[in-house]
Order: C-alpha cells, then structure tokens, then sequence
C-alpha cells in the first residue's frame, strides 16, 4: 500500500483535529499567572535601590532550584516549539487554530514559572537570564529525518505527558504549597495538552499503521526531552533523575507505556511488513529499557546507602 503524503494525512485527520479541538476547548479551564504568586514576598533589587539576589535568599532546596529551573528554561523554549509545530502541522481550519491556542497557553507557563522564582528570590535571576539567552539562541534542533507530522506528533506526545509528570514532582519538592498549587496547574495543562496529541496520534495510527508505527519506534528509541541542550541539563538531569522528579521508571511506566497501551500498540493486526518491523524494533527497545531502569535503580539505591553511610560516620 502506498505512503499518504503529509498534505493527505493532515486532510484526512482535519475533522478528528476538529472534534479534539472543541474537546480541549470545552475541557480547559482560563487561568491568570498572577494569581499563582505570592507577590507580597517580592522587593526590589539593587537596581531600583533595593539588594540583589544572595543564596540565603532562596528557600529551595538544590534539588528543588535544579528541577525548576530546568522547567522554566524548557517552558521558555516555546517560540523554537511553535516553530517546528506549525511546520509540520497545517496553518488554516483546526490545525491552524489548534496552533494558536496551545501556543497561548504554553505562554502561561514560563510566565507563571519566572514571575514565582524572581518573586520569592528562588534561584539567581541573572544567571537564569543568561541561561535563558544561552537555550533560546540555541532554539531546539529535531534530528534531520525528524520531519513530518507523523514524527512530530509522536513525539510531543510523550514529551507533554513527561512534562506533566515533571512538573508536578516539582511542586512536591519545592517544600512550598505555593509552588506545589502552581505547578499542579501548569501540569493540568500540560495533560490536556497530551490528549489532543495522543487523540491525533491514535487516529493517524487508525489512518496509516505502517507510517505512523514506524514514526513512533523512530521517535521512542531516540527520545531525548526538549530541554537537552541547555546550560547544566546532564548536571540537573541527573539531580532530578536521582531524587525521583524524572527518572528511567517514571518515564517507562508513567509516560511510554500507558500511551502505548491506549493505541494498543502490541495488541493491533493492521500492520504490514513495515509495520511489524518496527513493532518488533519498538518491543526489544522496550525490553532494554526495562533492564536499564532496573539497573539505574540498583546503582541509585548503592549510591543512597553509601551517602548515609559516609553521614554516619561524619557524625560519630
């Protein structure tokens, strides 16, 4: 059977795009930022006669700095996601207003993330400029074969449903009800946001099983989340990953494979040779990856045992 273009699929899935339009609108609830902030907290800095930022200032943990600013400084990114969105989607009818709104409320995040952070002297807020210029310069770079609805819609897929989860582990170490209220709304969004995806890719899936079966193998086994290429990412990626805000596991179990299991990746009989191919390609990954998390788990909880025990003995 031969390939549908890019222009077919996108004609063929307009009405599903439609309905998941007028679901999302229906279902999303208007919020302010500035009702998230805790503004009585905030003063001015040295440029208006105030102090600048100190480390005592900040409340939050190492762990807590690191998870949040790698959120805000992935948030921020939205121009470069825009971009690659309205590339690869259509620009008039659902697509284009599809576009539109999740832009808008994307923006409400950054907005909400950053105002909280200068606010409550969370983090440093020029070295969180300069590492916003640095990523936003950057932009955000999909591999060259990367491109295409089909890939793309796979992909932000899984990665809204890993901000999601980011975002609301986040709240819980912040040690702040604040916070942890501001970014259960923000992972509210975000888990909207996955659904439309994850409608879209279901039905394109339905439409092309060959060609979207071998864009989501293409997209899990090189998957990498949106922020990779900023300042510090393997340093606070790492932080994260070791105190539970993203890890191996959660993004098995809370992220790959319930979505796969919606679409009923490994239970379908409409693929065809291809298709198959890159089922299989997908379950052996899948496998690995299993293997993977229980040896990171191994390795983290070793690491955990020799901290308290390096503390045991600086307290003896």
């Amino acid at each position: 059977m031969k390939d549908l273009t890019q222009l077919e699929i996108l004609t063929e899935l307009e009405p599903v795009a439609e309905q998941n339009v007028n679901r999302h609108l229906s279902m999303a609830k208007d919020w302010h930022p500035h009702d998230y902030v805790p503004w009585n907290k905030g003063r001015n800095f040295a440029a208006m006669g105030g102090v600048d930022w100190d480390p005592e200032q900040s409340a939050l943990s190492d762990v807590a700095k690191a998870a949040m600013i790698t959120n805000l400084l992935t948030e921020d990114n939205l121009p470069s996601y825009h971009r690659l969105i309205s590339e690869n989607f259509a620009s008039d009818g659902a697509w284009g207003t599809w576009v539109g709104r999740w832009t808008a409320e994307e923006n409400r995040h950054g907005i909400v993330m950053r105002d909280y952070l200068v606010v409550t002297r969370g983090v440093d807020p020029v070295a969180l400029e300069q590492a916003r210029m640095i990523h936003m310069t950057q932009g955000v770079h999909a591999p060259a074969d990367w491109d295409g609805f089909l890939v793309n819609v796979a992909y932000v897929t899984f990665q809204e449903l890993a901000t999601r989860v980011s975002h609301r582990n986040t709240g819980k170490v912040c040690d702040d009800p604040i916070a942890d209220r501001m970014l259960q709304r923000v992972a509210a969004d975000e888990n909207l946001h996955m659904i439309f995806y994850r409608n879209m890719c279901g039905a394109a899936l339905d439409l092309v099983p060959d060609q979207a079966m071998r864009a989501l193998t293409k997209v899990l086994t090189n998957f990498v989340m949106p922020g990779a290429g900023m300042p510090n990412f393997r340093r606070n990626g790492v932080l994260m990953a070791k105190h539970g805000i993203y890890d191996l596991r959660q993004h098995l179990d809370e992220v790959v494979n319930p979505v796969l299991k919606k679409w009923d990746v490994f239970e379908r009989n409409d693929f065809g040779p291809s298709g198959e191919q890159a089922r299989e390609q997908l379950g052996a990954f899948i496998e690995k990856l299993g293997r993977d998390v229980l040896k990171f788990e191994e390795q983290r909880d070793r690491m955990f045992a020799r901290e308290a025990a390096k503390g045991d003995l600086q307290r003896a």
